[in-house]
């Protein structure tokens, strides 16, 4: 499955910048700061991923779902309403 361009450009920024959030985490404990600023650091990116994977989720609905209930699975129309709905609670 493909995603459109605009979301592939969209989760990928949304990568780069977690990637630079996780950096400054592992800074912050070289620098030995503190554990609330840790922590807190460590929650905004925690959030920034579950974002990340509601993106595409989002994006597999609008643009992966089968239109038809009844099409077989490996049928290249995308994917079921059982499928997306797996996706989406591997998030949670």
């Amino acid at each position: 499955m493909k995603f459109p361009d605009d979301v592939s450009d969209d989760v990928r920024l949304r990568l780069r910048r977690l990637e630079g959030q996780i950096r400054g985490l592992q800074r912050m404990l070289d620098e030995g700061q503190d554990c609330e600023s840790i922590v807190t650091q460590l929650a905004a990116a925690k959030a920034a991923l579950d974002r990340v994977g509601y993106r595409l989720v989002a994006a597999g609905m609008r643009h992966c779902a089968r239109l038809e209930p009844d099409a077989p699975a490996d049928d290249e129309t995308g994917l079921d309403v059982e499928d997306l709905e797996k996706l989406f609670l591997k998030l949670s």
